[in-house]
């Protein structure tokens, strides 16, 4: 700590990011030990523990300079409490996405099975959080504001926001060959829950936005995951 006090000045808003990534580079090895192939579907053949490695790096790197300068931080202390009171925002986006897997069905084998998905989907969670939201809203935030100088900096921030909540919903819905209706309602309800949880990030921090995914995912991926095998496939 003592050389990072010296180049960067460490809060505790940075050990707070240093120990939620340290806790996920440890989570990522101890799934990578029981089954290696549950990361193929998402990172394809790199390695887990060196892309959670450098993930958690450049997000830190991006978090402490560019982003903190640019009304977004790594965790807003004195404010970070009042989030909570919107986590139950969730509820509707899994609720709809449970609704969508009721009708249509997704693939029996969509979920990480318990108990790994208790270590796996923590570690996604702040993966995602760095490549869809940290590392696109500091770059378009950058290339916007080399453009359009004359426009206030809030209303930048706010279209920046807008373009980076269109990623992850877009990815989705062009990596599954799902009827249309279902693409149209996950990505429109991807699209708002990525919006929302930008919001967060604009004002209360990346640790709290990170916590909302994690919610979505306990109820998601983990709860519902584990219900369903026995609701659709049972």
């Amino acid at each position: 700590m003592t050389l990072l006090n010296k180049y960067i000045g460490v809060t505790k808003e940075h050990k707070i990011y240093l120990f939620v990534w340290l806790t996920v580079v440890f989570l990522t090895a101890v799934v990578n030990y029981s089954d290696g192939l549950y990361y193929t579907r998402f990172i394809g053949e790199l390695n887990p523990l060196y892309v959670f490695l450098i993930s958690g790096i450049i997000g830190f790197a991006t978090l402490s300079k560019f982003l903190s300068k640019n009304r977004f931080s790594i965790f807003k202390i004195e404010y970070g409490k009042r989030s909570f009171r919107y986590i139950w925002l969730i509820i509707p986006f899994t609720s709809i996405a449970i609704m969508v897997d009721y009708i249509m069905v997704f693939p029996e084998d969509m979920n990480i099975p318990f108990p790994d998905s208790l270590l796996f989907y923590p570690a996604m969670a702040f993966l995602v959080e760095i490549v869809f939201h940290v590392l696109p809203i500091a770059t378009v935030l950058f290339l916007l504001t080399l453009i359009f100088k004359t426009i206030d900096k809030e209303n930048v921030i706010w279209i920046s926001i807008f373009i980076v909540a269109l990623l992850e919903p877009t990815f989705q819905i062009f990596m599954d060959d799902y009827p249309i209706w279902a693409l149209i309602i996950t990505w429109m309800n991807l699209f708002l829950f990525n919006l929302t949880q930008l919001i967060v990030f604009k004002y209360y921090g990346f640790i709290s936005m990170f916590l909302f995914r994690l919610f979505y995912y306990l109820i998601w991926h983990i709860i519902w995951g584990q219900f369903r095998l026995d609701l659709l496939f049972g």
